[in-house]
């Protein structure tokens, strides 16, 4: 039910998505003909386009202008884009989104070559807008996420981690980029001070909770609705939040050691994914991810009733509940 409110409120925006859409498309073309189409190859393998819809609805806060809410949208999805092209580096994934990585389907040196290309994008389409506000927030948001790449590469295969860790890691792997999709597209409307700082809180709360299902769903999917190996997160070294609350079981550990080696057989992972499933750490994980959406949905208070309001509450219930 929730997954079809959602996919109803994108209906809802599709002009404005697909305006954004081809702006996206326009903003990786490149002389290079390998920049660009690796860059189009990572744009047209999708994705819930969860930072656009953010801006979309933030700016309806304030006065709504598509042509600059797209130049907000396209600059934060970018900034996304490259950040999975490096990612899949560091982890060095073949499979996103059931489809090859670029660093696949290419190599580790045009991947990077294309996240940095792709970055670069990002922060032409910004240039535009004469706020130095937004310039700081972008860039201090890029600074972030850099960070959190330098930071995701020194604790991968670390077993001496803890939960505050990874709050640290998923703050700047995820939350902080929707923190600013719904700032900027406040701030870019020209929407009151509290509004702006409110529209952040919220976006900060629902990405975090966001991440913790996704690493949830990581160990309770299967493949193919995963588009790559359940369990991937492990496999390639990073301890998320369901796994640190059982990393020290006893039962578990050889488990964790054998993936983090590379000698986990598939059947031993289908047996660690089934151990993981039964164990509690699902659950406690979940409850975490509802203590940020209660935080989040807090933020909405006070805020004047619309469609937007009611949009982001729909999102942030899905959210919580969502299986892919």
């Amino acid at each position: 039910m929730e997954k079809l409110k959602l996919m109803s409120l994108y209906a809802e925006f599709k002009k404005d998505l697909d305006y954004i859409e081809k702006e996206l498309e326009q903003s990786v073309d490149s002389d290079s003909p390998i920049i660009r189409q690796a860059s189009l190859h990572l744009l047209r393998a999708g994705g819930k386009r969860i930072r656009p819809i953010f801006v979309i609805l933030a700016s309806k806060f304030g006065d709504y202008s598509l042509e600059d809410v797209s130049k907000v949208a396209v600059s934060l999805e970018l900034i996304h884009m490259a950040s999975l092209v490096h990612d899949d580096v560091i982890d060095d994934s073949d499979m996103r989104r059931g489809l090859q990585t670029v660093k696949a389907k290419w190599d580790n040196r045009i991947a990077m070559y294309a996240g940095d290309y792709i970055f670069s994008r990002a922060l032409i389409s910004i240039g535009e807008f004469k706020i130095p506000e937004a310039h700081r927030l972008l860039s201090e948001t890029m600074l972030e996420i850099c960070r959190g790449e330098i930071m995701q590469i020194e604790y991968q295969r670390k077993y001496d981690q803890n939960v505050r860790d990874y709050f640290r890691r998923i703050k700047r792997k995820t939350a902080l980029l929707l923190a600013t999709s719904c700032e900027l597209g406040a701030l870019v409307s020209g929407a009151d001070e509290s509004v702006i700082r409110k529209m952040g809180r919220f976006g900060y709360f629902t990405g975090m909770s966001f991440q913790i299902i996704d690493d949830i769903l990581d160990i309770t999917s299967t493949d193919k609705e995963l588009g790559k190996p359940a369990g991937s997160d492990l496999l390639n070294g990073h301890l998320t939040l369901p796994i640190l609350y059982i990393k020290d079981d006893e039962k578990f550990q050889p488990f964790m050691e054998r993936a983090f080696n590379g000698t986990l057989t598939d059947k031993e992972r289908d047996l660690m994914l089934v151990y993981i499933r039964n164990s509690g750490a699902i659950q406690q994980a979940k409850a975490v991810s509802d203590l940020y959406l209660q935080k989040a949905l807090g933020e909405l208070d006070g805020l004047p009733d619309s469609k937007a309001k009611a949009a982001f509450v729909q999102i942030a219930k899905f959210i919580g509940k969502r299986d892919f």
